[in-house]
This record gives C-alpha cells, sequence and structure tokens, in this order.
C-alpha cells in the first residue's frame, strides 16, 4: 500500500513540467500578495502607534498641574459682614490678588520692587479664582491665617515637570533666573508640589493655559449628544421601519433612498451651513446653544442612523415575518413584535456610531459660532457652551507653550470617550447577535 508521499509524488510525475512551473508561478504570486497585505498592515499600525505615542507623550504633562503653599491673611475688615453676601458674587470685589501678593512677599522676602515683580509672577493670575472659592465653601475662614495650595503660573509649572529646560540662557526662556531661585527656594521650603490636574476637568476656557480646562466643554458636548439621542433614535428608526417594511416601492421612493445614500457623504460643513441658515437666522435660536449643536449633529447624523437600520432590518430572515403573518399576526404585529427585537443589536450599533460620529465633529459647530470662549457651566441646552472638538481646535490655534499639552491632552481624552462608544458597539453587537 502507498504511502501519501510516494502518491504525491507519483501524481507529480504525471504533471508537465510546464503546469508545474505555471503553479509554482502562481503560488509565489499568492505569497507575494500575502506579503504585501501584511506589509500594509504593519505600516498602518506603525503610524497609528506613531500617531498615539506623539499624542500621549505631548499630552501626558497636562494632567499634572504645580501648586504653590501659601500662607495667607485673610482680615476680617476686607471681606463683607453679612453672611448673606459671603457668596462668589458678593466677595468679587475682595482684593484677592493683593491678598496672593502680600503672603508670597511675606514668605520669600523681595529685596528690591523687581524681585516682588518677579515673585507675583510665579503664581497664575487665575490663582485668586481658587482661594475665592475656598473662602466661599468656608466662610469661618475670614479673620484668620489659612495655608492653601495656589496654582502656580504655567512657566513655572513647565520648569516643574521639564518641559522647558533651566540650562538654557536667560534670553531664551520665558522665566528669568531670579524666578528659577525662588522656584529652589520653595521646594527646599516644601512649599511647592505636582499633583493631578483636577482643574484640566473642572475648569472651562482660559486665556492662561494652566487654568484652563475641558469642563464646560464635556458639559456642552453631553447637552449635544442627549439632543442628538433623542432626536435621531425615533425620527431615524422610524424613518428606516417605514421605507423598509411599510413604502412602496416607487419613483417616490427610490428618489428618497437616492437622497439619504448621498446625504451620508455629504461634507458635515454644509450641515452646518444648513443649521446656520435655518435653525439662527430663520428660528432665530441662541448661537453657541447646545441645542442648535444637538440639531445640527442630528441632521448629519440621521442618514447613517436609517442606513444602518435599514441593514439591521434586512438582515433579519424573511421567514420570521412569514411566521408572524401565518399565526394571524397583523404586519405591524410582525414588525414591532418579531422584526425589530431581532434587529435590535443592528439599530443599537448604528445609534453608538451615529453618536461617536457626531462627538467627533467640528467643521458644523464652528458654522453655528460654537467658539464662543465660555466660562461657565451651562445650565440648560439654551444656555451658551462649547463641544470638546471646538475646545481642541481652538487650544490647538494659541502660542502658548501650554497649550501644547493641553491640546494633546482633550484629545486623548476625546479618543478615549470614542474608543469606549465603539466598543460598547462592538459589545452589544456581539452580545446580541443572532446567527440564522
Amino acid at each position: 500500500m502507498s504511502t501519501q508521499s510516494e502518491v504525491s509524488h507519483s501524481i507529480g510525475a504525471t504533471i508537465p513540467a510546464e503546469v508545474s512551473r505555471r503553479l509554482k508561478r502562481r503560488y509565489a504570486a499568492e505569497r507575494r500578495f500575502q506579503a504585501y497585505g501584511i506589509g500594509a498592515i504593519m505600516i498602518g499600525l506603525m503610524f497609528l502607534l506613531i500617531m498615539f505615542v506623539s499624542i500621549i507623550q505631548a499630552g501626558l504633562p497636562a494632567f499634572q498641574e504645580t501648586r504653590i503653599r501659601l500662607d495667607v491673611e485673610l482680615p476680617a475688615d476686607k471681606f463683607p459682614d453679612d453672611p448673606a453676601e459671603q457668596t462668589a458674587e458678593g466677595m468679587r470685589l475682595v482684593g484677592w490678588t493683593g491678598l496672593i501678593q502680600q503672603a508670597i512677599r511675606d514668605q520669600l522676602q523681595p529685596e528690591t520692587r523687581a524681585d516682588a515683580l518677579a515673585m507675583h509672577k510665579l503664581l497664575s493670575p487665575n490663582a485668586e479664582v481658587g482661594l475665592r472659592d475656598i473662602v466661599v465653601a468656608d466662610p469661618s475662614l475670614i479673620g484668620k491665617s489659612v495655608s492653601v495650595w495656589l496654582l502656580s503660573a504655567g512657566d513655572v509649572d513647565a520648569i516643574v515637570k521639564g518641559t522647558m529646560s533651566r540650562d538654557v540662557p536667560e534670553t531664551q526662556r520665558t522665566i528669568s533666573d531670579r524666578q528659577l531661585t525662588f522656584i529652589d527656594t520653595l521646594e527646599e521650603q516644601d512649599r511647592l508640589r505636582s499633583q493631578f490636574a483636577f482643574t484640566l476637568f473642572s475648569a472651562g476656557a482660559s486665556s492662561y493655559p494652566e487654568s484652563a480646562g475641558i469642563g464646560v466643554a464635556l458639559v456642552g458636548s453631553l447637552y449635544m449628544m442627549l439632543v442628538v439621542l433623542c432626536l435621531a433614535l425615533p425620527i431615524g428608526v422610524a424613518a428606516a421601519v417605514y421605507l423598509e417594511e411599510f413604502a412602496p416601492k416607487n419613483r417616490w421612493t427610490d428618489v428618497i433612498e437616492v437622497n439619504i445614500n448621498n446625504l451620508a457623504a455629504v461634507p458635515s460643513i454644509v450641515f452646518g451651513l444648513l443649521g446656520l441658515a435655518v435653525f439662527i437666522n430663520f428660528v432665530e435660536l441662541p448661537r453657541s446653544a447646545p441645542l442648535v449643536g444637538g440639531l445640527v449633529l442630528t441632521l448629519m447624523t440621521l442618514p447613517t442612523v436609517i442606513i444602518a437600520t435599514r441593514a439591521a432590518l434586512k438582515a433579519v430572515p424573511p421567514s420570521i415575518r412569514e411566521a408572524a403573518l401565518g399565526i394571524g399576526a397583523s404586519k405591524m404585529q410582525s414588525i414591532f413584535h418579531h422584526v425589530l427585537p431581532l434587529a435590535a443589536p443592528g439599530i443599537l450599533t448604528s445609534i453608538i456610531i451615529g453618536l461617536a460620529q457626531a462627538l467627533g465633529e467640528t467643521a458644523p459647530l464652528l458654522m453655528i459660532g460654537m467658539v464662543a470662549t465660555v466660562f461657565t457651566y451651562p445650565e440648560t441646552p439654551m444656555d451658551p457652551a462649547t463641544a470638546l472638538p471646538v475646545q481642541i481646535f481652538m487650544w490647538s490655534g494659541l502660542p502658548e507653550r501650554g497649550f501644547v499639552a493641553r491640546t494633546s491632552a482633550g484629545i486623548m481624552v476625546l479618543l478615549t470617550f470614542l474608543i469606549f462608544m465603539n466598543a460598547v458597539a462592538v459589545y452589544l453587537r456581539k452580545k446580541f447577535e443572532r446567527r440564522w
């Protein structure tokens, strides 16, 4: 009985030499094609890795902030006596800057007026906001000396983190040698520390990088995503169900389907122009409002939701519909009781992907004026706000060194949300998917 190798050898002996050469060339071409494909994938992954590494390296310093500990005197005569006025608005005119400057002078003992001015620049101009918030939270501190950790200036933060070299000549840095001496003194006195940058997630827009944050932008994006979810889900699913299950197949539905497919490929800035013309100029809704942003993003997301939902409905076998109709269910019952539940994984996936797409859009929001500098949190979708992609875009155009790290940190946060939403979509798809 012949072995397998002997059989192969006997078969190979019967193949003409020309055919054998052609087979070798074919197999070699197939291996080359596979190598090209693997090479293309590796090149793509390499560039993706380079992008992520560069973003993370530039953005990690933004997640740390430097603070200086000062013993600040809070004389009672500088504050309102009425407890009802001891609020952020009531104490807005208190000389917070003077109190802070006096505290740092008492600590470092300047010899000249130039030294005093150099000391004042060690702290962020918005450090007074931090001190005011501490006193507003605990008015019993009035009349006492309190030890507080206040936000340092951006240049001090850069020196402490090492993003600015102190070895270059003084003329090539934005911080003087005298200020470096003060920084060393504060470190020796254990009055300088780095901590997690809560300011990045709690503050709003600011012209100073050390006190700028994405808090307001995150709330604005949340409001817009809620508007998109509340509108795109029912409208998109209803339109898809009608077109796929109920609409007659004629010229008009063909025109509607072609236009929906075309709208999915329209540049997003066109939707911004539409929102500007309709919602702001015609309906006269307020500019920079998350409601307007949500309406514009809904228009942009609807084609994606409709197309993906129709694909999910088509994936349900016709036998499901026929079985439901065969036992006496109406067409409406067969759709809503049987087809839609089975298509739910695909519909959920389309909604999440649509939300992720809307979350990352910038161009349409620029057209409706969401580039305003907003310092306070929006309380309703009608209040002025900005969005996370727009905030990143605004930071990217600012010249200060600290905004480079802020921009990359914002991108990291945005990518985290997008990756999370896509991961949820994949999970839901795998969890509820039914194979026929």
